[in-house]
Order: C-alpha cells, then structure tokens, then sequence
C-alpha cells in the first residue's frame, strides 16, 4: 500500500562535458594595471597556475583544451611587449615538454612559425615531436595564429595540391585539421567577440564571454566549474530543432 505513495525515483541525466574548450586568455594588463603592477606582470600572471587548470579539465573528461596566446595581430604591440611575451612563451614552453612527458599528454602549437623567433621555432617543432604519441589529452597554443590566415593558407595549399577538397578533406591542409571542432569558447576581460580565434573550428560552438580577467580565471576552480556548469545549460541543436509539430495539424 506504501509503495503507492513512494516518488519515482527520477534518472539522473548525464553530465554534458565539451570535449573542446578553448580560451581567449584575455585582460593580463588590465589585472596588473589595477593592482598597481607593471602591465607586464600580468603576463606573467597568466600563465602561474596553467598546469593545475589543465590537468583539473582532463580530470573531468574534457580531451582537448586551446589557448589563444599570441595572434598575428599582435605584433603591433611596442617590441618591449612582443619580446618579453617571446621570451615567456620560451621558458613556458620548456616547462611543458616536461609536463607532456609526466602527464603523457599531447601539445601542438598552432599558427605560422615564419615570425617567431629561431629558438621558439624550433622549440615549437620538439614539443610537439616529443609529445605526438601521448594520448592523456591535447593541449593547444596559438601562436602568431590568425583564423583568417590559417583558411588562407590552407586554401593556398589546396590549389597547390591540385585536387577538388570537400569540408574534410580541406581540413587536412590547415593547422588545426587534426582537432575536434570547439564545443565551448570562453573569453575573458568583458570582451565580446571571438577575435579571429579558430573560426573554421567555432562553426558551432558554444560562446562564454565572463567579467573576470584571464589571470583570475587560470588559478580558481571555481570559475572552472562555472565553465562547466554553464556549458550544462546550453542545449545543442546543430541547425537542427526540437521534434514538435510545427504544421498543427492534427495527427
């Protein structure tokens, strides 16, 4: 008779994880700036705890994570900048050939390497050599990386090659070709836009723009899991729609 009166017990839904997310690592002068700290600093600040955040995201069954780091734009910035980030991106790129070997995860550095410096260049090619066969995650930096660029180079190439290309064959002339489309871009600082960022991969993804700066966001869970909890709130259709019966008429 009880049983009558017992609740249905409700399936829980399982948990939607993206399996690309990738950031726009934005405001790392503004933080520095309203703490008083040289711009620079916040570069430096940007990068402090960027191990921890990827390892938290893999943990939790995301497979690749991209991190827009240096666009081709931003070469306009003063020499004083460009060449401190250079040297940045050097040291940091040293730290993680030994965090691909420890975590057995892959790196693939995307965008063209002809501006670089030698050194990074070169640095670029034995990271992702060393680490080609890891398969605990991808992560991904672009670096003097433009998507406009990249589509125009890998048009270039296709002429080249001579063959008709259909969307998957095309892809295989780019540099991000070998990567799962982005299921969530997160941009930080307030910024609204997506800024020339993986635009053959962001065909439909998902965009977060939040208030924090990115040296906020690279050293606090709790803003990681607001990523994923956000991303639990958007319903993913395609182009497609939800089955309703949009005629009226009746069945």
């Amino acid at each position: 008779m009880f049983s009558l009166f017992r609740k249905k017990e409700t399936k829980k839904q399982p948990l939607k994880i993206p399996q690309h997310i990738a950031f726009i690592c934005d405001g790392n002068r503004r933080w520095a700036e309203r703490r008083g700290l040289p711009p620079l600093m916040g570069h430096k600040a940007g990068i402090s705890n960027f191990e921890k955040l990827v390892d938290w995201f893999f943990e939790r069954g995301v497979t690749t994570i991209s991190f827009y780091i240096f666009s081709t734009e931003n070469w306009n910035r003063s020499k004083e900048e460009v060449d401190f980030l250079m040297n940045l991106f050097y040291s940091e790129l040293n730290k993680n050939m030994k965090h691909a070997i420890k975590k057995n995860l892959r790196y693939r550095v995307v965008g063209s390497r002809e501006k670089l410096p030698k050194k990074l260049a070169k640095l670029c090619d034995e990271l992702e050599k060393v680490s080609a066969e890891n398969t605990g995650g991808t992560v991904v930096f672009a670096l003097n990386y433009g998507g406009q660029d990249e589509i125009v180079r890998a048009v270039n190439a296709a002429i080249e090659n001579g063959e008709k290309v259909d969307k998957e064959t095309f892809e295989t002339f780019m540099d991000t070709g070998d990567l799962l489309p982005v299921d969530l871009m997160v941009r930080t600082s307030n910024e609204n836009r997506i800024s020339n960022f993986l635009l053959w991969k962001l065909a439909y993804a998902e965009l977060l723009f939040i208030p924090e700066h990115w040296p906020d966001l690279v050293k606090s869970e709790k803003l990681w899991q607001y990523v994923l909890d956000e991303y639990q709130k958007r319903d993913r259709r395609f182009g497609g729609g939800k089955k309703k019966n949009y005629s009226g008429k009746q069945k």
